[in-house]
């Protein structure tokens, strides 16, 4: 909910008078109803984050290495990367299961899996099993995360919308901080229950989901996309507007939706992947996604994110319980830093938050590559705790835009007919990035140490150009106008025209249904 900005603040003049000023997330109960289904979509990305967290902790017990024969180099980064792998195995699928039987279906069957893979995680004998088991989480995540912040942007609240896509990603962090605190406590467990319980836990989030996704609203966009415009209208009234559905917003929400879907369906034969890439509007769209994909792996967080421990050991911290306690306030720091961000996305820009993001991570990440330069030279102890401040300021840098808005900025410039199959695009990305992180970050590390760092320090130069220049701003608009945005003014007059047309049809259907009573 970020901020629970007043009602007619951030939003446009298109829909803004439309808003009822008095219906807010505080007071009404049915959008209280709906933001706490949303609340079961967003921890989604908790699971991820938890994956992440985990890894990073289990590789500082002992208990963990000895189990497994203290795994290094190839044999870690599969350990790490295997969650990857899977998830590249599920894309092929993720799209036509989201778009064909529904969002809510699609994170069914994920969180099922993931519930199934969890168990097979904890119950491990060996690392083949340990992997196969990764292997799985990976498969069922892509199913429910590549549905999951599809439906929020799709259901939320129009003031809302933003704010609720942006802490999706955001909340990456809470996972990430009950796998550090969790590792950190089990580290004392004088059993193999120290790293099987964090394991187990990992799929809390996913039983949550199995047992109340069907409660949760389908999306309206979706219902619409098969021709359940009842069902759909019925859906906007009921969140939207306390069950009228000839509130003046539902109806512009309603009619602009269709309006969209029905446009696309003008090229629907036409639509597959090859449409990612067919028309000028669309390539903007791809290029900015797939950039975004790889900047939000390759900044110099998969460092920490994943290989925490051997950075410590770079600047001569060896003690494992100093590492978890570290590794477990960073991630607070990291929510509170993407919360506070999440609340800002509309009034400040989507824009501003980027370049502001990477300019910060240049200057902190190029300071902790030199306090590290320092401490390899000279031991001095200062310049180790100077790395360790550096790393929650470039973090703090990098929560500003990249932890909120990675997702939430994809989901809304794609149009309903790629929105499953881009955003799958991205995830794909995604993929690639870590699988190349995990695998090399390790060995790099190993090889090079501090030296690595400046690789970073030079990419991260080359993301503030690139965004400079193709970053477009989406404040403060529609789900569908955010989309058109991207293929020109005459698209979004064509789609405003198209809304306009659809309404006038409707009020005369119901002129003359109204006639026929009498």
């Amino acid at each position: 909910m970020g901020a629970g900005a007043v009602a007619n603040s951030g939003t446009t003049a298109a829909y803004s008078h439309l808003v009822d000023p008095n219906r807010t997330w505080r007071n009404n109960k049915r959008l209280i109803y709906l933001n706490l289904w949303i609340l079961l979509l967003l921890i989604t990305s908790s699971t991820n984050g938890y994956d992440g967290s985990m890894m990073n902790g289990l590789q500082s017990l002992t208990q963990w290495a000895e189990y497994f024969g203290h795994p290094s180099g190839g044999k870690l980064g599969l350990l790490n990367a295997i969650q990857n792998i899977g998830s590249l195995a599920a894309y092929p699928f993720s799209p036509y299961l989201a778009d064909g039987l529904g969002r809510r279906s699609a994170i069914f069957v994920g969180a099922f899996i993931m519930c199934a893979a969890t168990v097979l995680q904890t119950a491990s004998q060996s690392v083949g099993m340990f992997i196969g088991a990764r292997f799985l989480i990976g498969f069922g995540l892509t199913f429910a995360a590549g549905a999951a912040p599809m439906l929020v942007t799709e259901v939320s609240y129009p003031v809302y919308r933003g704010q609720l896509t942006s802490t999706y990603n955001s909340l990456w962090y809470s996972g990430a901080i009950v796998a550090a605190w969790t590792c950190f406590g089990s580290f004392k467990i004088n059993s193999t229950w120290a790293w099987r319980l964090p394991s187990a836990l990992q799929g809390l989030p996913s039983i949550l989901q199995v047992a109340l996704i069907w409660f949760v609203p389908e999306s309206p966009r979706w219902l619409i996309k098969k021709g359940r415009n009842e069902q759909a209208l019925k859906t906007l009234a009921y969140y939207h507007a306390d069950g009228n559905e000839d509130d003046a917003l539902v109806q512009y929400e309603f009619q602009e939706i269709k309006a969209a879907i029905e446009l696309d369906r003008e090229v629907e034969s036409t639509i597959g992947w090859k449409t990612l890439f067919a028309t000028p509007g669309n390539r903007r769209r791809m290029r900015i996604i797939i950039a975004l994909a790889f900047f939000s792996q390759w900044s110099g967080n998969g460092l920490v994110s994943y290989y925490l421990n051997k950075v410590f050991i770079t600047i001569g911290i060896t003690n494992p319980t100093i590492q978890l306690l570290i590794n477990g306030i960073l991630q607070i720091w990291n929510l509170a830093w993407a919360l506070l961000a999440s609340a800002f996305v509309d009034k400040v820009g989507r824009r501003l938050l980027f370049l502001t993001s990477t300019a910060g991570m240049i200057i902190f990440f190029a300071m902790q590559t030199a306090c590290s330069a320092v401490y390899a030279n000279t031991k001095n102890e200062s310049a180790a705790h100077a790395v360790i401040a550096f790393i929650f300021l470039y973090y703090a840098a990098y929560d500003i835009a990249f932890s909120p808005l990675i997702v939430s900025y994809t989901v809304e410039i794609l149009p309903y007919n790629i929105r499953a199959k881009g955003f799958t695009v991205f995830n794909f990305a995604i993929s690639l990035s870590l699988i190349f992180n995990q695998y090399v970050n390790p060995v790099a590390l190993d090889k090079l140490q501090w030296k690595y760092y400046l690789f970073y320090v030079a990419w991260l130069c080359f993301e503030f150009v690139f965004l400079w220049f193709f970053l477009i701003e989406t404040k403060n608009r529609t789900l569908e106008e955010t989309a058109a945005l991207f293929d020109g003014e005459e698209a979004a007059e064509k789609l405003a025209q198209a809304a306009h047309q659809n309404q006038y049809k409707d009020e005369k259907s119901s002129i003359q249904e109204d006639e026929l009573k009498a």
